[in-house]
């Protein structure tokens, strides 16, 4: 189990987290591969076994809310232990693809339905997944204020924010706890403003993508074979050139974890949750080993011969161009 120490405080709030999260995207299945019910409740019990209290969903983690129903399934018995986020803004058209709709009334609606789904009576991080253009952020943020005076939500959070005028005029409606971003290694944009932002406001930052989508844990070969619906496909990383400098430099990668007994995958992460205003890491997982494998990422603290060593690894290898993605 975690010890306490490790807890993290979510902006100026009094919730506390653990620096690793499950993200619960893939438990859906929706762009992953190879995934049961039951693989995924056994995952989300994994989870909270391993000492993880904070678990990330959204409205949209499913065509019919999976996400969030199997949070409730799985892990309702212990809720006073859990901070759980979940997301609003984004709607799942008839055709299955996904659209942004911030609106108050759709958030407001989405909301009650999130609380039904988790079967709980109030949400602890609420994020605005994506800002819509179609509607002012600050009217969004208004909503969502509404929601935090009411009692239905503990703390407003964004994501997928990119302009620092998004994050200023919905911190001027409604108070900023969190951001979610991705970040890795490889993929460290905000750390030009968003980040810095975030350190100056004093908002928690929780990064999605810590392993880039899995490629950063190391167990995809040189020459593995992509199932056809395997979504993972569609950004440039996994492909070409980018594929192959990514495996040169994952190889550098290897003996900083292995001299220290641990995997590809607790570097990255641990790594991650090491960089100053990073509050925590979510790690998405879809069976029970790969999340007590992240898990254990949270009582790694990288000397720092070791960081200089990561340092110079990914000074070699470059960032990667990200391409514009919600998740």
């Amino acid at each position: 189990m975690t010890s306490t120490n490790n807890l993290r405080r979510i902006g100026q709030t009094d919730l506390f987290v653990t620096p690793v999260a499950m993200g619960c995207w893939p438990i859906t299945g929706i762009t992953s591969v190879n995934v049961t019910k039951a693989d995924s409740l056994a995952t989300l019990q994994a989870a909270a076994d391993a000492g993880i209290n904070f678990f990330d969903s959204a409205y949209i983690y499913g065509y019919e809310g999976e996400s969030e129903r199997m949070i409730a399934e799985a892990l309702g018995h212990r809720r006073s232990e859990l901070v759980i986020a979940t997301k609003c803004g984004l709607e799942w058209g008839p055709d299955k693809k996904q659209r942004r709709d911030a609106r108050p009334e759709t958030i407001r609606r989405q909301c009650d339905e999130s609380l039904q789904r988790l079967k709980t009576d109030v949400i602890d991080l609420y994020y605005l997944h994506a800002p819509d253009p179609d509607t002012p952020v600050a009217e969004s943020a208004g909503a969502i204020r509404e929601l935090l005076d009411a009692g239905k939500i503990r703390a407003a959070g964004v994501s997928n924010f990119t302009q620092i005028e998004h994050y200023e005029q919905f911190h001027a409606v409604c108070p900023i706890s969190a951001d979610q971003p991705h970040y890795n290694m490889l993929q460290r944009e905000i750390e030009q403003e968003r980040l810095p932002w975030c350190r100056a406001h004093g908002v928690s930052v929780m990064v999605y993508w810590p392993l880039m989508k899995g490629f950063l844990a190391g167990k995809l070969t040189r020459d593995h074979q992509w199932d056809p619906k395997d979504g993972r496909q569609k950004y440039p990383v996994f492909v070409g050139e980018e594929w192959t400098k990514t495996h040169d430099f994952l190889d550098k990668l290897r003996p900083i974890a292995a001299n220290a007994g641990r995997t590809l995958a607790q570097l990255a992460v641990a790594w991650t949750v090491q960089q100053p205003g990073i509050t925590a890491a979510l790690c998405g997982a879809k069976r029970p080993e790969q999340i007590r494998e992240t898990a254990a990422a949270m009582d790694w603290i990288l000397s720092d011969a070791e960081l200089a060593a990561v340092r110079k690894a990914i000074d070699e290898r470059g960032e990667v161009l990200s391409r514009a993605a919600v998740t």
